[in-house]
């Protein structure tokens, strides 16, 4: 996988949104000023080659649909992001939210809540097995 250009990325979003669509739908969500129809029919194109839009042909006319799911690219993105701004370490992350003020005490339970809920689900399954 990887990375998209930001308006690659656009036409993606409008992808997950709408689930399937021809490009007159995408171009009708992309608001004001609406980008050519070529434009956008070729951005389509690169993504299919990129292997991240598949399509179903009705002659010449293609209804397009993600081949990858918004979560796969999110977590993509995600690592990525983390491997290079915070040398692939997530407390790292954490810390520069807190220092920041985007976190505070009440988020960090609910984490740490998340983290116990894993832990214990993990716990589940290897007693499963």
């Amino acid at each position: 996988m990887e990375t998209l250009t930001k308006t690659e990325e656009k036409v993606m979003q409008i992808l997950w949104d709408i689930k399937r669509g021809f490009v007159k739908d995408i171009i009708d969500r992309m608001g004001e000023p609406q980008p050519p129809y070529n434009t956008i029919s070729s951005l389509v194109r690169i993504l299919e080659k990129k292997g991240f839009v598949d399509y179903k042909a009705y002659g010449k006319t293609h209804e397009y649909f993600p081949a990858i799911s918004k979560l796969a690219y999110r977590s993509f993105t995600f690592k990525n992001f983390v491997a290079n701004y915070f040398e692939g370490e997530p407390e790292k992350v954490l810390s520069f939210m807190v220092k920041e003020e985007n976190v505070g005490q009440q988020e960090i339970q609910k984490m740490l809540q998340m983290l116990d809920d894993k832990e214990n689900n993990l716990n589940k399954e290897s007693d499963a097995n």
